[in-house]
């Protein structure tokens, strides 16, 4: 049985996991259409409960919606009622109450999309939580690799940067990690979360000893919005010795995918030239943002059995979720 929320990396495992990137593959194919659009949620309703700025999660999830014909209700924060003192689980009663479902939610607090889901019966989706879990963009950043490598199993990833504050390396470290390959982390002492167990990774303070050896590197920016001090010297300082600066690039395989979640900070954590070189991935993830997000709408909200819109595309190959797709 398909699973109701996504809510975590952790809840789905390697199945899972591959069954959504099989599906992608169905919704890939319609993103490349002339009219991208099939009627597989037809009569479905989401809405978007977004207390933190986003820019490609929103909009690639307000599109992947709007390609399954989808219904949307779009709720600002800065003019609701929350302006006005109303909680987060009275907005979300009233959301509820108007019929939907599925909520998408973003929040600053770890949690939260869990306590969501105890309190209204749609489906939610975690759309970023805090420090906590970024599901759908470790599930994009997984298609794309996939694209590139086939199978996961054996190969070495690198995520470099702010793991601290990052939600999209703990989710990407659980999915790279399911999926087969080794991921070694690696930033400033400063920049590392105060406790590593359970984490499944290898660290390294020395990302030049560590780029030869990589399949991919994913840089992540600085998150000067989440950080209460200050953690490097400088911006400058941070760059000259972990940023992928031109010079680093040299030591690049041929084959490396280079990877950023975005927003980029050209200059800090990535030079132009490496931005902007054939082994960058980062607008393709944008691009398979879409169709991921299509998959797991539909995984989650597609009707079952006989009841399955016939429209819908259909993976090849069969997955833990056969007979409902």
């Amino acid at each position: 049985m398909s699973p109701k929320h996504l809510l975590s990396i952790d809840d789905l495992g390697r199945d899972w996991i591959e069954e959504i990137l099989r599906l992608t593959d169905s919704f890939a194919e319609v993103s490349a259409r002339p009219i991208p659009k099939v009627p597989a949620l037809r009569g479905k309703n989401i809405a978007w409960l977004f207390y933190e700025d986003s820019t490609r999660t929103r909009l690639s999830f307000e599109t992947a919606a709007k390609r399954l014909s989808a219904d949307t209700m779009n709720f600002s924060v800065s003019s609701s009622s929350v302006n006005k003192g109303e909680s987060l689980r009275d907005t979300c009663l009233t959301i509820s109450a108007m019929g939907v479902d599925a909520i998408v939610v973003r929040h600053k607090s770890a949690g939260v999309p869990w306590q969501i889901a105890k309190w209204i019966d749609a489906s939610i989706i975690n759309a970023g939580d805090g420090w906590h879990q970024h599901p759908t963009q470790a599930l994009l950043d997984c298609y794309t690799l996939t694209q590139k490598f086939g199978s996961l199993d054996g190969r070495h990833i690198a995520i470099v940067g702010d793991i601290k504050h990052s939600r999209v390396a703990r989710s990407d470290i659980a999915a790279f990690t399911a999926l087969g390959a080794e991921v070694t982390i690696v930033a400033p002492q400063t920049l590392m979360p105060p406790s590593l167990e359970g984490w499944n990774c290898k660290v390294s303070h020395d990302l030049d000893a560590v780029l030869p050896t990589v399949d991919a590197v994913y840089l992540l920016r600085m998150q000067l919005e989440r950080q209460q001090e200050a953690l490097v010297p400088s911006l400058r300082e941070y760059t000259a010795g972990y940023g992928l600066t031109d010079e680093r690039l040299e030591h690049l395989g041929a084959n490396t995918l280079i990877m950023h979640p975005g927003p980029m900070n050209r200059g800090v954590e990535i030079s132009q030239k490496a931005a902007d070189d054939p082994r960058s991935a980062v607008t393709q993830q944008v691009a398979n943002g879409v169709s991921v997000r299509m998959a797991v709408l539909f995984l989650l909200l597609g009707n079952n059995g006989s009841d399955s819109h016939p429209n819908a595309p259909r993976p090849n190959d069969q997955g833990p979720n056969e007979g409902i797709l």
